[in-house]
């Protein structure tokens, strides 16, 4: 064999190698916060769990998926809970909500609860990384 169909092979390989031992990559994005009353009514026992934003949405299939999110920073200094990551369930399309979003357009609007877990609740608007 030739030193180039080893130099070859020894890369895809690597290559191989590389790409799945990645970790994944998280989004960013921005969450809001809700209050009760919360519909629809089947939420999750823990009540972390959220409605989602345009970015998001997909047009109905958001609905149901969990993802795993986290504080990463704020207009106001110390206002995400230190290592705090949370994983909610979409149950809800943020436009068509019955409590409004203490701030419109963003990514997630998260329940009280699964707010107040990540960051401050005094805050409106948080700057987040989510994964499914």
């Amino acid at each position: 064999m030739s030193p180039t169909f080893h130099s070859s092979s020894f890369f895809i390989v690597f290559l191989v190698l590389h790409i799945i031992s990645s970790p994944s990559s998280a989004d960013v994005g921005t969450a809001a916060r809700y209050s009760p009353p919360y519909l629809p009514t089947q939420f999750p026992s823990s009540n972390l769990f959220a409605a989602a934003g345009d970015g998001i949405w997909d047009n109905g299939a958001a609905c149901g998926r969990q993802y795993l999110v986290r504080c990463i920073s704020a207009e106001q200094p110390r206002t995400c809970i230190p290592d705090q990551s949370i994983q909610i369930k979409i149950v809800d399309y943020a436009s068509s909500a019955v409590s409004p979003p203490s701030v419109t357009g963003t990514t997630i609007v998260l329940s009280d609860k699964a707010f107040g877990t990540i960051a401050n609740t005094t805050a409106n608007l948080i700057n987040i990384e989510f994964q499914q």
